[in-house]
């Protein structure tokens, strides 16, 4: 049997299991429960190398669970129907443009397409980009360049990942998709602009070689759904800002929706410098630091490769200032004192010891992707960046 039919069984019990559970058919649910299990261990045990593996495999247990509760009495209510996904959402980012180290071009991108427009739509007569995909190595600033646009328009700011869209009852995804739409929508019709960003897209909307039912009706509803915000038509105050680091996983189809696709590189020379500045301004330097060669030291590097230096050689520091101090910091008292300053050379050896997180053999993948799909190219810093990391929206189920 195929993987979607057993996926599909699986589903047709789970949904006679929870309409049961909330009218009260004890029995019925408990059995319906765990047919749910048997065929999803069934789908783990013939398709192990599914991409939903590890889903099916926490459905199946929390199904298990539900069976357990069952049996002892509870009368918790179980599944969609009883407990709705709930968006949760926080407040609107506090990062400036200056936050963004770099990263201009991405920066005057951005600006074209959502602060202009949002400002003055009378100027865009023929309506405006609202998809905006940003691509590339993980730690150099995707986050943060899109919670920047939304503190400059203060919009509300909805973050989701794929694990908090991707329901625990089978069947729901595509559900929990379609409620975060309609959630930013009303928002925008309320009068708030609406930045929905979308980490790690490609974990939800990515074609596979191996996939099951549930995925592609997700990504199908995604697209619809992404199709109702690029109507022309509509002046809506919704925009999408999908982040990826596989960009290459996505088709044609998901490519098209999105007008504005930003290549985010690794930190150039300058702002590699920018960066070492920016997070060595609160630690006590020697004065043989120098910027401009830990810049070129560190070629390759991305920009929560660059924080990760930083804060390990104050580590390096401190802990030299215990030992010396014959503390461990534990029973005995604190001692007293500072550490000596940071040195160049405890940067080297740092660094030395510290290879970047990012190939080149990956650098060439998005170096070719970008070509292929004439994207924008920028350059910018790591998200970690941000000091009060963006609000972020959760399904609760």
């Amino acid at each position: 049997m195929a993987a979607a039919e057993l996926e599909q069984m699986a589903l047709q019990y789970a949904s006679e299991a929870q309409k049961a559970d909330q009218s009260g058919s004890r029995d019925v649910a408990i059995s319906k429960y765990q047919r749910a299990v048997d065929v999803l261990l069934k789908l783990l045990a013939l398709y192990p190398n599914l991409p939903q593996s590890k889903l099916y495999a926490e459905k199946a247990n929390q199904y298990r669970e539900r069976i357990r509760q069952l049996k002892e009495g509870a009368e918790i209510p179980a599944g969609p129907s009883g407990q709705d996904s709930v968006l949760v959402l926080e407040e609107v980012p506090r990062v400036s443009w200056d936050s963004v180290i770099g990263a201009a071009e991405a920066k005057e991108a951005i600006m074209e397409s959502i602060v202009y427009p949002q400002k003055r739509p009378d100027l865009f007569p023929l309506g405006w980009p609202r998809g905006i995909l940003l691509y590339g190595p993980p730690g150099c600033g995707k986050t943060l360049l899109a919670a920047a646009v939304a503190s400059e328009i203060q919009a509300q700011f909805y973050q989701v990942d794929a694990s908090s869209i991707m329901s625990k009852w089978l069947g729901e995804s595509e559900k929990n998709v379609a409620k975060l739409f309609e959630k930013a929508r009303a928002a925008a019709k309320a009068g708030e602009p609406v930045i929905l960003f979308i980490d790690e897209a490609d974990a939800l909307v990515g074609v596979r070689s191996e996939e099951v039912g549930g995925e592609a009706r997700v990504r199908d509803e995604f697209l619809a759904q992404m199709d109702g915000v690029n109507d022309k038509g509509k002046n809506t105050s919704v925009y999408v800002i999908a982040a990826t680091n596989k960009p290459w996983i996505f088709d044609e189809p998901f490519i098209r929706r999105f007008e504005k696709r930003i290549y985010v590189p690794l930190p150039d020379m300058g702002s590699r410098v920018d960066l070492f500045k920016y997070y060595t301004k609160r630690l006590k330097l020697a004065d043989d630091v120098d910027m401009i060669k830990l810049a070129e030291m560190t070629e390759g590097y991305s920009g929560s490769d660059i924080k990760d230096i930083c804060q390990s050689v104050q580590l390096k520091l401190v802990k030299e200032f215990f030992q010396e101090k014959g503390a461990d910091g534990i029973d005995g008292a604190s001692p007293s004192g500072e550490p000596r300053p940071i040195g160049m050379q405890d940067f080297q050896e740092v660094v030395s010891k510290r290879k970047p997180s990012v190939s080149k053999p990956m650098v060439q993948l998005y170096e070719k992707w970008t070509a292929e799909h004439s994207a924008l190219r920028t350059g910018i810093e790591d998200e970690d960046l941000l000091a009060a990391r963006s609000s972020k929206v959760d399904l609760l189920l």
